[in-house]
């Protein structure tokens, strides 16, 4: 039995596959309603009955998986895999990163399964990116050899952020009102869309304090950026999408990634459309004299909605293989 879990800093989801990568009694818990990792994969294991079988597990979980002690980056659960194993009584366990997660699921992907935004042309067999905001921002790439796909995967969304345009400028030296350094995470995930609007408000009033509290939270910004009832959460989006568009293009060109740059997260898939239609694509493309590269690099959101716990399967069958 195949145990799978794709555990984040907002939700874990559970499931059980087989080797076709089948998953069946998919669960989501939010994570602050337990007090640690164990005892979210016990509840799960004892309401599915299945806490005594013969179980293989694959955990993606968003934090480095180096170490046998393991601490969450985004949620305050800290674990030791060797002890993880021992309590849950699993014949096998391996972890791997959230986005190594969703990287192996994407070859498994159908046109159901993902939206193509502008350009480019996906090539088989070819280096694939995927970037994610979402509670944080998650990155990995996929690289095929000898007839598998193996994950580099990393902490890139921790990468120094490097602003375009001057109101891109301005953003970031709000931030450096009380942050001593600039990731690209601190302006592509939930709270990073809450720090854009709010710097834009703070840039607009003409007032320099970071003291002021945000107005609205990354939820209410694009809901009302989606249904055009405030302008700022409009440039707020408009801003991150952008911003989004420059970060993927650089993926693109540290890999060379012709199979593809794949968006994923709990963020963006909620506003394709309005994607499609800002300068994320402008910005994917626009690099100098690497523009011909990138325009040739197709982009893609996924919407297939469990595609860690797919990549945690497709994972562990071909460790177990």
């Amino acid at each position: 039995m195949n145990l799978v879990a794709d555990i984040g800093g907002t939700n874990i989801r559970l499931g059980v596959s087989d080797s076709s990568n089948i998953i069946i009694d998919i669960e989501t818990y939010q994570c602050r309603d337990f007090t640690c990792l164990l005892d979210v994969i016990q509840y799960y294991l004892t309401e599915k009955k299945i806490a005594q079988g013969n179980i293989n597990a694959c955990l993606a979980i968003a934090c480095p998986v180096d170490t046998d002690i393991i601490s969450m980056t985004n949620l305050p659960w800290q674990f030791s895999q060797t002890e993880l194993k021992k309590a849950l009584k699993l014949n096998k366990l391996v972890l791997i990163n959230d986005y190594t997660a969703i990287a192996m699921a994407i070859p498994m992907l159908t046109d159901e399964q993902k939206v193509k935004i502008g350009g480019g042309t996906a090539l088989s067999d070819k280096a694939i990116a995927v970037c994610g905001p979402g509670t944080g921002l998650g990155v990995a790439n996929l690289i095929p050899i000898v007839n598998k796909w193996y994950c580099l995967g990393g902490e890139g969304g921790h990468v120094d952020y490097a602003p375009i345009d001057d109101k891109e400028i301005q953003v970031l030296r709000y931030i450096q009102g009380f942050k001593k350094r600039v990731s690209y995470e601190q302006l592509l995930s939930g709270y990073g869309l809450e720090q854009i609007y709010q710097a834009l408000l703070i840039i607009e009033q003409g007032d320099s304090s970071p003291q002021q509290p945000t107005k609205l939270t990354a939820q209410e910004i694009s809901t009302q950026a989606l249904i055009e009832t405030c302008t700022l959460s409009q440039q707020a989006l408009d801003l991150f999408c952008k911003v989004l568009g420059s970060f993927a293009g650089n993926l693109a060109l540290t890999m060379n990634t012709q199979g593809g740059v794949y968006i994923a997260g709990g963020i963006v898939p909620c506003f394709i459309d309005y994607l499609r239609n800002s300068d994320f694509r402008l910005r994917f493309e626009a690099k100098g004299r690497m523009s011909p590269l990138n325009k040739e690099i197709a982009t893609y959101v996924i919407t297939e909605k469990q595609p860690g716990l797919l990549g945690a399967s497709v994972y562990l069958n071909q460790v177990m293989a």
